[in-house]
């Protein structure tokens, strides 16, 4: 972590999704993103004169957006990694989101990652929600958890009505060092699907990493204004794409 008197500046990313289906039916689609990179205990000491946080803004971040829904998700993670038995995450918490734009916002999927104060990580929770207002989180951690190293968990949570609720997750993080000079860098999280030991969906978010400015939003607010909007409307018209294939409907379970 740096020090006080140099707090870490919040950050944007511009990349994309994609997103693949192998079986029953073949599926694919990829789509340009923005999403933050937000250092959450810097920001707890000094807050980002650009990030607008918890106020209405075109671009902006709401902590309520996450977690159980209180107005500090970092307290809400601390305690969600206490509860765990993780003692040592005392380093910094980057958090990889989606951005509330012009005041909408649907999260599919964010990503927790919490550090030891040596910089190596010490858990990654993965926080998924769902069209049904539902939201899980899987938390990652142990001796394994570091960058470039394939990660498992597996599926407990519903999230489409054309795949069961079953399976085993496959994550691998990638990203450069969020503490160069120039504060630039890239990321990239890809996660599989596997259900009876072959892969269903390939998923994936990548991106180039740039520090939060205003020129920075106003790209992103001129180059994808309906970007959160669109990705709800995107979901409802995949799935019908899916439904007109005649994959069969899962339905949600209890």
């Amino acid at each position: 972590m740096q020090a006080d008197a140099t707090p870490t500046r919040a950050r944007i990313g511009f990349g994309e999704v994609r997103h693949r289906r192998l079986a029953p039916v073949e599926h694919a689609f990829a789509y340009p993103t923005c999403f933050l990179m937000l250092p959450m205990r810097s920001l707890r000491r000094q807050a980002d004169a650009v990030l607008a946080r918890n106020r209405r803004a075109p671009f902006g971040f709401r902590d309520a957006d996450h977690g159980d829904g209180r107005a500090d998700s970092l307290a809400w993670l601390e305690e969600l990694l206490a509860g765990a038995g993780i003692a040592d995450a005392d380093g910094e918490v980057w958090l990889h989101c989606i951005p509330r734009m012009f005041g909408f916002a649907f999260k599919p999927v964010s990503f927790w990652y919490a550090h030891r104060a040596d910089g190596t990580l010490a858990a990654i929770v993965v926080e998924v929600n769902n069209t049904f207002g539902e939201r899980h989180c899987y938390l990652l951690a142990g001796e394994d958890v570091e960058f470039g190293r394939t990660l498992s968990a597996a599926k407990v949570f519903h999230v489409s009505p054309f795949c069961q609720t079953r399976g085993d997750y496959a994550f691998r993080f990638m990203r450069t060092d969020l503490a160069a000079r120039d504060e630039r860098g890239r990321t990239a999280v890809r996660v599989e699907l596997h259900v009876d030991g072959a892969p269903l969906l390939l998923t994936s978010v990548s991106g180039r990493i740039e520090p939060l400015t205003p020129a920075a939003i106003r790209f992103a607010l001129w180059t994808l204004p309906a970007m959160t909007l669109a990705i709800v409307a995107r979901i409802h018209w995949h799935a019908l794409r899916l439904w007109l294939k005649k994959l069969p409907v899962v339905g949600k379970p209890a």
